[in-house]
């Protein structure tokens, strides 16, 4: 079972500065458009390849989003990290509209 998290959790981590991985999992043009802050870019096929590398603590907290909530990419993502081990990863089942909806910030380029 997929474990999710709120919009409101995610910035009340952001704001009170508590370790928080941010991945997006969109193709790269997405990302590059606009992300959450400080979000890092690894679309849902190529989990396996590379969290590895930029996922190094398992135990980390993990959030998994892409576009809506219409877009499944997230939730395919977020399954393999617990397969691999991740304890803590959640999906953000919103995604990216969601966020903007309620005017929070973006980042754009790398």
């Amino acid at each position: 079972m997929t474990k999710t998290i709120t919009r409101e959790q995610i910035k009340h981590k952001l704001d009170s500065g508590e370790s928080i991985t941010l991945v997006e999992a969109l193709p790269q043009k997405y990302f590059l458009a606009g992300h959450l802050p400080g979000a890092v870019n690894m679309p849902h096929d190529e989990v396996r390849e590379r969290a590895p590398e930029m996922l190094p603590d398992k135990d980390a907290l993990i959030v998994v989003y892409c576009a809506s909530t219409e877009c499944q990419n997230s939730r395919k993502a977020t399954n393999v990290l617990q397969q691999m081990g991740y304890t803590n990863a959640h999906e953000y089942v919103e995604g990216k509209q969601h966020w903007l909806e309620a005017n929070l910030p973006v980042a754009s380029g790398e």
